[in-house]
């Protein structure tokens, strides 16, 4: 009988977790296909009517602030959403490490591969509503535009590996983060350009990495803007270090999270 090769196996077990964690995600029981790809709309349609009510003016008022809200949302959503599930998620799939082909890891990577998946549906519904609405959603650098997504996903990855292992041991942590999560969105620059800010608002606000990632991928995409905020330098220190940190904590760790 010929072995299956390891790649082959690790393909096939992140599949199948690809597959359970999809169907979880878009159980109809739960509405979550529904919430899925609605609630950004929602989101952003709530932001538009609120800029609608509450007139702005100033610099960097005059894009098109739809387009730069969905841009905004739709980055942020992936993010959130690979950041507070990754708490639960070596608990969800324990069950399954029983299994010697199935590690906690590849748990991580299959959730963080349906984010991507139902991101990019979200993207291509985002466009088709902007086209039939006339919205010009061409970015002026697709490009960077792109990198500055899979950028913000590697650092989604890195920072929900460190909380997952963390969450293994601490039931404490996943709390912390639903609370941290929820008013997170506020302080890292979604629905407004760090251009209509105060200076004096500019110092605190940059200490988020969130905010660089936003002003890379609305900097690069509405034409109107830049990203003269962006620290590039401090986007590799907050991507690098949790990356390396939660590689090193999982291999010390691995056994202990499956026994746990």
């Amino acid at each position: 009988m010929t072995r299956r090769k390891p790649s082959k196996i690790l393909s096939a077990v992140i599949l199948a977790l690809f597959l359970r964690e999809l169907n979880t995600k878009m159980s109809v029981g739960k509405l979550g296909l529904f919430w899925t790809f609605f609630e950004p709309f929602m989101q952003v349609s709530m932001f538009i009517l609120i800029r609608v009510a509450i007139v702005e003016t100033g610099e960097g008022s005059n894009f098109d602030y739809a387009v730069f809200m969905a841009a905004g949302f739709i980055a942020f959503n992936m993010f959130r959403s690979i950041f507070s599930g990754s708490t639960g998620t070596f608990r969800a799939s324990k069950a399954l490490f029983g299994y010697k082909q199935v590690k906690p890891i590849d748990a991580i990577i299959a959730r963080v591969l349906v984010e991507v998946f139902i991101t990019s549906i979200i993207v291509c519904m985002f466009v088709f509503v902007g086209f039939f609405f006339q919205y010009e959603f061409a970015p002026q650098n697709i490009l960077m535009v792109f990198l500055g997504y899979t950028w913000l996903l590697v650092f989604a990855f890195a920072v929900g590996l460190v909380i997952a292992i963390g969450s293994a041991f601490f039931d404490s942590i996943g709390k912390i983060i639903g609370i941290f999560s929820f008013g997170l969105m506020i302080f890292s620059a979604v629905f407004f350009p760090m251009i209509s800010v105060p200076p004096e608002a500019h110092e605190i606000l940059l200490y988020n990495p969130l905010v660089h990632f936003m002003e890379m991928i609305h900097g690069y995409y509405i034409y109107e803007l830049d990203d003269r905020f962006v620290d590039y330098r401090y986007m590799a220190l907050w991507t690098i270090t949790p990356l390396f940190m939660g590689t090193w904590l999982y291999i010390k760790l691995e056994k202990r999270i499956i026994s746990e």
